[in-house]
């Protein structure tokens, strides 16, 4: 039994060591002691901030990498994600939409347009490469790309206008250090939604397969389809609406999980959740401690090492093709280790 988790246990490990060393990195210094001696100040920076901000860091890492799971499996491409599906570019247009139709509107009521529009988005996307008969690897994502680019010039075209672009750059570029107790808590919605995609995993493998494939099976494509599409655009637009946008997340820690366990969606949805909460909590660390006592966005930092990460990933690939890690194997080869 432990064998067969034996990833799960390690990352889940990590991430807990990480998250504890994680509340007591900050510009404040607030340590144990204090927290135990009931110091109200330290107490108070605690609960309203370094918590909420962990839980939003947690839920971020965990929602963006099972989004993009899930649309690289409903698409069959392994470069689809809520970036290059322009589920993040939708999210901003409709909250930019609530700003200029609802200026004193609530979290709670951009969150609704975010999600009317990021879950219109992506369907449009896919609906729109469903009409491609040129479905090559590469032209998929590039359709995405373009069309995220679509969105977004008209949502900075009309926030130039309506001299929005103060008020828009806070969900542009993603960062925690807004994130505080009472306007963080729509995040959460990120853990059902992750539950329902494990229910239903088996049957996003099979749509995965085709229409005809699912048909056979007895399962409704277009149903599945469109609710695992929508499953991944709720989670980005929560997010996006606490934290901004943050790429490469759902398009690289997929990827990494699944050269190591394959690309069965129930046997790496728990590995791609907790890898991508480590990934996103390392880099928020790296933020905070960098230049302090300011702090680098969350974006910058995921764009570094996702662009670092993700450049490694195609040269394994040219060199092995989908050939699965294997740890042992490398380290015999690179380091004669028995």
């Amino acid at each position: 039994m432990i064998k067969k988790y034996k990833l799960e246990i390690i990352l889940g490990a990590i991430l807990i060591a990480l998250s504890i060393i994680s509340l007591f990195v900050g510009v404040i210094d607030v340590s144990i002691n204090d927290i135990l001696n009931g110091n109200s100040q330290a107490l108070m920076i605690f609960i309203t901030s370094r918590l909420p901000r962990l839980l939003a860091i947690l839920c971020t890492g965990m929602g963006m990498s099972v989004a993009g799971l899930i649309m690289q499996q409903l698409s069959m491409n392994k470069f689809v994600s809520p970036t290059t599906g322009a589920t993040i570019s939708s999210a901003q247009f409709g909250i930019l939409l609530a700003l200029l139709f609802m200026p004193n509107s609530t979290l709670w009521q951009r969150a609704g347009f975010a999600f009317v529009f990021a879950v219109l988005g992506t369907w449009i996307f896919v609906w729109f490469i469903q009409k491609v008969h040129y479905k090559d690897v590469v032209m998929v994502p590039l359709v995405g790309i373009m069309f995220g680019n679509v969105i977004g010039g008209i949502t900075n075209f009309l926030a130039y206008k309506y001299e929005m672009t103060q008020a828009l750059s806070t969900w542009l570029v993603g960062h925690f250090s807004m994130v505080l107790k009472g306007r963080y808590e729509i995040v959460y919605m990120v853990v059902p939604l992750i539950i329902i995609a494990f229910i239903f995993a088996n049957h996003f493998n099979i749509v995965g397969m085709g229409k005809d494939f699912s048909k056979n099976l007895g399962v409704s494509y277009n149903a599945i389809l469109f609710m695992g599409l929508t499953i991944a655009a709720m989670i980005t637009a929560s997010i996006v609406v606490v934290v901004g946008s943050i790429s490469y997340i759902g398009l690289i820690v997929p990827n990494i999980v699944a050269m190591f366990k394959g690309d069965k969606i129930r046997g790496t949805l728990i590995d791609t959740a907790l890898f991508g909460a480590i990934f996103v909590l390392v880099c928020d660390m790296i933020g905070r401690i960098v230049i302090m006592p300011y702090e680098l966005p969350i974006e910058l930092i995921v764009g570094i090492l996702g662009s670092i990460i993700f450049i490694v990933m195609l040269l394994y690939r040219l060199r092995y093709g989908r050939k699965a890690v294997n740890i042992k194997e490398l380290l015999k080869q690179h380091f004669d280790v028995a």
